[in-house]
């Protein structure tokens, strides 16, 4: 596997790296194609907005660099980056100075099966709450413990994702997608200020269907609306969208916002 710490190629790690102690850091997953990573200027503001907020200095331009060339010498597949604070000693307390490590793994493509996107997908209705924390909501950080044991509920192939709520019953995203849905016309995705990650995928969709003209809503979604809504789809930035066809014994048709909206999530990721 193709692998690269702080710009050399490496397949070893500080076992002091406080990515690996504490979840302490970033990351992004970036489909690459021709060498060129998908939906770049995206994923590098989600990780500019992370470093920010979790206080880990970095140096962008590095990053961007290391990125690009690392994704040349992939050609095509997926690019796993990781940000973490660095080494430090046992213990919570930020260490003196900062080093943060840059990490970039390569993975090739997943093979999704084509009814998925084509059909839609059933989702598998979690029982794993989200919990709230407003200082990590929208960060796409490396504590992912809630989406591992919720992934862990299911293991059949008839279900492609599950639903996750948080603690208070609110229809949040999928395990590894973002959630939206069309009401009236109205396309509608999740509040993401308590808990959730924020898609750079959602963030494009949102932006894509506003210049197309759709009303677009963030805010709090009841599962009562869920089941109401006239069509549910799913995002990320390396499938692109699915439409939602079912959860439990309830039904939805593949709307047309659906379809206009996997069709630009797909130029973008051909790109």
């Amino acid at each position: 596997m193709l692998s690269w710490v702080d710009g050399q190629p490496a397949e070893l790690l500080s076992i002091t790296d406080r990515g690996l102690a504490y979840g302490d850091g970033l990351f992004e997953t970036i489909a690459v194609n021709a060498g060129q990573p998908s939906l770049l200027e995206r994923h590098l503001a989600r990780l500019a907005e992370g470093c920010t907020r979790l206080n880990i200095p970095v140096d962008l331009s590095s990053v961007r660099a290391q990125l690009l060339a690392f994704s040349q010498q992939l050609g095509a597949g997926v690019v796993k980056l990781m940000l973490t604070r660095g080494d430090g000693q046992r213990g919570y307390a930020l260490p003196e100075p900062m080093r943060p490590r840059l990490i970039l793994q390569a993975a090739v493509k997943p093979v999704y099966p084509s009814a998925h996107a084509e059909q839609g997908v059933r989702l598998f209705p979690c029982t794993t709450r989200l919990a709230e924390q407003p200082l990590l909501a929208g960060l796409k950080h490396l504590n992912r413990l809630e989406q591992v044991l919720a992934r862990s509920e299911w293991q059949d192939t008839e279900h492609a994702e599950g639903l996750m709520q948080d603690v208070s019953g609110r229809v949040i995203e999928g395990v590894y997608s973002n959630l939206m849905l069309v009401s009236a016309g109205v396309l509608i995705t999740a509040d993401l200020s308590r808990c959730g990650v924020a898609g750079v995928m959602r963030a494009e969709l949102l932006t894509q269907a506003a210049v197309l003209g759709v009303e677009c809503q963030v805010r709090d979604i009841s599962y009562a609306e869920l089941l109401a809504a006239d069509e549910v789809m799913l995002c990320n930035s390396l499938y692109g969208v699915w439409p939602v066809r079912a959860l439990r014994a309830h039904d939805w048709p593949v709307g047309p916002l659906t379809r206009k909206l996997q069709a630009i999530a797909r130029d973008l990721l051909d790109c």
